[in-house]
């Protein structure tokens, strides 16, 4: 099964830049999320599209926002809260980017397009901007990801992962037999990306089971330390009503420089 789930996981990445995890590979992509691992993966659904430019790991991590702390970002869907514990001081940009783009508001009224329970509980993601607009199919959706409405370019984040035992994270790659600190335990959120290792920018997932298999290769920054109840009953097309950070906006540090500024590349 945890075979499986990785096979669909790096198909959808191969078509899309951005992807959504499904084994130890989640990847951006466009969905029929209830279908399970039989259902095309995020992203398949729109072959075609233009892959979105990435910044590449070369772009200065001081240019992206960062998190020195923890902080508490409460969602609301279907009027009830779910709150997430975000932990800048295990996963600083990851968690910074997250907090950063909860304040711009940016998750305010997305979907949820991406939702797998069958044939055994896997995740809920969300996060792509293009699910603001109420007429852009669900079943495109998981191809986008946040573009500065500053300077018209997309921000990425690299692959951010510390191991356990040690004291600061690895950057843009995955790690092979080395456990990390944050793990795939339910209740986990992490980023979706596409195989590009550096290609991550505002899709989130939640896992609705422990996912081990998914250990080191994508960036868990948080925990939902309340309402997964709510979690385990949202649908595909359910909306994020509204995101806000709680505590610790004051650890948010945002760079100078733009990371948008850095000289994009294409994901392949």
């Amino acid at each position: 099964m945890q075979t499986e789930f990785r096979n669909w996981l790096f198909s959808t990445f191969a078509v899309t830049v951005f992807a959504l995890p499904v084994g130890a590979a989640l990847l951006l992509t466009g969905c029929n999320a209830q279908d399970g691992i039989s259902a095309a993966p995020t992203g398949s659904a729109a072959p075609t599209a233009t892959p979105t430019p990435t910044v590449t790991a070369s772009a200065p991590q001081s240019a992206l926002p960062r998190l020195d702390g923890n902080a508490t970002v409460v969602m609301s869907v279907k009027g009830s809260p779910i709150t997430i514990e975000v932990y800048g001081a295990d996963a600083p940009i990851t968690a910074g980017n997250f907090v950063d783009l909860v304040e711009k508001k940016v998750y305010d009224g997305l979907v949820f397009h991406r939702v797998v329970r069958e044939p055994q509980p896997f995740v809920v993601q969300g996060g792509d901007p293009q699910g603001k607009n109420p007429n852009f199919p669900i079943e495109q959706l998981g191809t986008g990801g946040y573009v500065d409405p500053a300077t018209s370019q997309p921000r990425n984040i690299p692959l951010e992962i510390e191991p356990e035992n040690a004291n600061e994270p690895v950057y843009g790659k995955t790690l092979d037999g080395v456990k990390p600190k944050l793990k795939h335990t339910r209740a986990a959120v992490a980023m979706a990306r596409s195989s590009f290792p550096d290609s991550a920018s505002s899709q989130f997932y939640v896992a609705l089971a422990d996912l081990n298999f998914l250990d080191g290769n994508y960036a868990v920054f948080g925990k939902v330390t309340q309402g997964m109840d709510v979690v385990d009953k949202i649908q595909q097309g359910d909306r994020i009503e509204s995101a806000k950070v709680t505590q610790g906006i004051e650890n948010l540090k945002v760079g100078a420089t733009s990371p948008s500024s850095a000289s994009p590349t294409t994901t392949p």
